[in-house]
């Protein structure tokens, strides 16, 4: 990739490398190329274009978006250089049911670094009595010994009795951000 690099830079266009290396899935470009909005074709004539959306820390709980909700716009203005290519392959696998899902069929196009960092915007909703330990561990607070015992509380009557469980183990903060993460019970 760097011989590649090398020589587009020779023909004068670093800004594009920046912008094609990250289409292509890189994490990271050379020192002093900043990536732009880049447009490809394939040979279905599909566009694939990369996010602009600004570079940030993680989204705080109530701004990550639901896997199974959330629109192609949302993708690219929320993911820092997300790619219109991931987007469909985000939307081919709904409706997601678990985090382990996500992981894997995401999984199948980029590495585990960056599902992991994907996951710092999205969630998939919980459903409080079907919901696998990793999947109740999405939501704030939560560690395994926390999902464990949410899970041995099942059945839940309602997402109500859920939060009232989790309020006993997490921060009040943490169990009022974690509504936002149920889906409908």
């Amino acid at each position: 990739m760097l011989g590649i690099t090398r020589k587009l830079q020779m023909l004068g266009i670093t800004a594009l490398t920046a912008g094609v290396l990250v289409a292509c899935g890189a994490t990271t470009t050379p020192t002093g190329i900043q990536p732009t909005a880049v447009t490809t074709s394939t040979a279905s004539d599909a566009t694939a274009t990369t996010s602009t959306a600004p570079v940030a820390t993680a989204a705080t709980a109530a701004a990550k978006l639901n896997l199974n909700t959330l629109t192609e716009d949302q993708l690219m203005s929320t993911i820092p250089g997300f790619s219109s290519r991931m987007v469909r392959e985000f939307m081919e696998y709904r409706p997601y049911i678990s985090i382990q899902q996500f992981r894997k069929e995401i999984g199948k196009y980029v590495d585990a670094e960056q599902v992991a960092t994907y996951e710092q915007y999205v969630y998939v909703p919980i459903d409080v009595n079907q919901a696998d330990s990793a999947t109740l561990q999405q939501l704030p607070g939560v560690d395994a010994a926390f999902a464990d015992q949410l899970i041995a509380g099942r059945p839940y009557s309602s997402s109500q009795a859920f939060l009232a469980k989790l309020a006993g183990l997490v921060s009040a903060t943490d169990a009022q951000q974690a509504a936002a993460y149920l889906g409908a019970t």
